[in-house]
């Protein structure tokens, strides 16, 4: 008897902020567990940035546009309900990429078994991808020493809020920028010393100066535009600026013209780098989950996540990313009950 599984799919391209017309729920006939393979019922979902960018025809990232009609992959943790494979059990928690779905199967070496205990759903946030942008930023873009100003952009988004707690962790003075003040203050409330609404009145440029007159020293960008001006016209001589993101351009067709501070790259001899340490280097990964496994058992670091039930949640959970509908790490819980036979 073949098994089915639910599965999110694209049916046409973005164009400007992602809406619910461009996903449709289908189901999908299970392959038949081959050598191998594991099968998982997926307990976590997650959404993220990088998916606007791989909604559009072209990706102008390292990563390439969704398949129409296909299961949308993505990260998601879960059990394992059926292994050919010796390295896995029936019962193991695994994190993998077979997400915007209940079920998930492929083959072992997809999946990285997690520990039996702890919250599996700190995986996708502050001990998965996420935590590890904003900590390799910190200290392998930014070389950041104790007394160093930070900026985070985004701030009370995923990677945001992880490198506010973790600067402040190492002795930073951390600026976040967010929308709204429920937002500013929850950000004081994980160790935040400043915070400034870019929806107040007013240039982020001089916000930004009236909270650090003495300059940053360094810039974690998850936005771009201009924000990224503003940390340009506050930087300090050798600053450094970790960009791993620029998610206020990812529903335009091309980036608007606002940068008016480029000039000081070269005057103030800033070092402006990217990065995708998942990617490059997931050597350093077991490192960062030792010391971000400490931070939080002892409460150093507080994963900020907000939770939405249900697969079918996925559509409006990415077009409320776009729209400052989060605060944290949005994160999807799946209920579902058992395993199929």
């Amino acid at each position: 008897m073949t098994s089915t599984y639910r599965a999110w799919t694209l049916v046409r391209r973005a164009k400007g902020l992602p809406g619910s017309d461009l996903f449709e729920l289908r189901d999908f006939d299970d392959a038949p567990l081959a050598e191998g393979e594991v099968r998982v019922r997926n307990d976590w979902l997650t959404v993220g940035p990088a998916m606007r960018v791989r909604m559009s025809a072209q990706t102008r990232g390292y990563l390439a546009p969704y398949g129409l009609g296909d299961p949308i992959p993505g990260w998601a943790v879960g059990e394992v309900i059926a292994s050919r494979s010796a390295d896995f059990a029936p019962g193991a928690r695994v994190l993998h990429q077979f997400g915007m779905r209940d079920y998930g199967q492929g083959p072992a070496t997809a999946f990285e078994k997690l520990p039996s205990s702890g919250a599996p759903e700190h995986y996708l946030n502050a001990m998965g991808s996420t935590g590890f942008v904003a900590y390799y930023g910190l200290f392998e873009i930014a070389k950041a020493k104790a007394g160093e100003t930070l900026f985070v952009s985004a701030a009370a988004g995923a990677v945001g809020s992880t490198a506010v707690q973790i600067g402040k962790a190492i002795g930073l003075t951390v600026i976040g920028s967010a929308g709204g003040s429920a937002k500013g203050e929850r950000l004081k409330e994980i160790g935040a010393d400043a915070v400034i609404d870019y929806k107040t009145p007013g240039s982020l440029e001089e916000k930004l100066a009236a909270v650090a007159p003495q300059g940053i020293d360094i810039y974690l960008d998850n936005v771009g535009g201009e924000h990224l001006d503003a940390a340009l016209a506050n930087a300090n001589p050798n600053a450094r600026f970790a960009i791993s993101g620029m998610i206020g351009s990812y529903n335009q067709e091309r980036a608007s013209d606002m940068m008016h501070h480029l000039n000081r790259i070269v005057t103030q001899r800033i070092h402006v780098q990217g990065y995708l340490p998942y990617s490059d280097r997931a050597d350093l990964l077991g490192g960062f989950r030792e010391r971000m496994s400490a931070w939080i058992a002892n409460g150093t670091v507080r994963p900020w996540q907000e939770v939405r039930d249900g697969l079918e949640s996925v559509p409006q959970a990415i077009q409320d990313l776009f729209t400052g509908g989060f605060s944290g790490k949005p994160l999807i819980r799946l209920n579902t009950e058992g395993a199929r036979p």
